[in-house]
């Protein structure tokens, strides 16, 4: 599941030897930069240091079709098959940065696709829960997280819509996938205090990405973050 800013992005991959530390310091430092560009009164200007490290960290060339190796990290979505893409970084970046995740937490993932961004998250919390619609892809995501050691992550497969109420409450949800509105399960199975990201519109068509704060009395306020294209949230309703 992914999803790009709208706004007109340079890549940073080279071809030929690959110096992949090299290219994602590169990467941080775009992202650094566009993040500068695009703040408004809710998407903030600078990213928590932690979580720059983190996407300094996670190898995101191990996270895409080798054939999309050469250019993993340049700031753009790329396919992963079955008709889904992986994240640009910088949306990437964005939601963990809104999730504001810590040790302790424990997050909710409604869109594994290749399982990147359960991978950034999983340096910040305690506990990852992703689902996943898509067989092929939650499996082969389920196997590369494990091979690659991020033992606090759980991948199931089945609709995101519904959330994972075995494990709820979660301090945080992050949905990678565009819904027509947010699912009230999910709303449930957010902890007061926590925060979801969710992309919100018509499928195929710009949408809002929005910040979802659940207050101690269980009321939610929303808060639109920045225009984005993610594909469509699938599954039963």
């Amino acid at each position: 599941m992914a999803a790009t800013l709208l706004l007109a992005v340079t890549g940073a991959a080279s071809v030929g030897a690959r110096d992949f530390a090299s290219e994602r310091r590169q990467l941080v430092e775009e992202i650094r930069a566009l993040a500068g560009q695009t703040a408004t009164g809710a998407a903030p200007k600078v990213f928590d240091e932690r979580v720059m490290r983190v996407m300094a960290q996670v190898p995101r060339h191990e996270f895409v079709p080798p054939e999309q190796r050469s250019a993993a990290y340049e700031n753009r979505p790329l396919p992963i098959g079955h008709g889904q893409t992986i994240s640009q970084p910088y949306i990437v970046a964005l939601m963990t940065e809104l999730a504001r995740a810590q040790p302790g937490h424990k997050v909710l993932e409604v869109g594994t696709g290749s399982g990147y961004q359960a991978a950034v998250m999983a340096k910040l919390a305690s506990q990852v829960y992703t689902v996943e619609i898509v067989e092929p892809l939650g499996q082969s995501a389920r196997e590369r997280l494990r091979t690659l050691g991020y033992d606090n992550v759980q991948v199931r497969l089945g609709d995101g819509y519904h959330g994972w109420e075995e494990h709820a409450p979660y301090d945080a949800i992050l949905v990678t996938a565009a819904a027509s509105h947010v699912p009230p399960p999910l709303i449930r199975q957010l902890k007061p205090g926590g925060r979801m990201v969710i992309p919100v519109g018509a499928a195929f068509m710009v949408q809002q990405l929005m910040l979802v704060e659940k207050n101690a009395d269980g009321t939610v306020a929303t808060r639109q973050i920045l225009p984005v294209i993610f594909v469509p949230l699938t599954g039963k309703r």
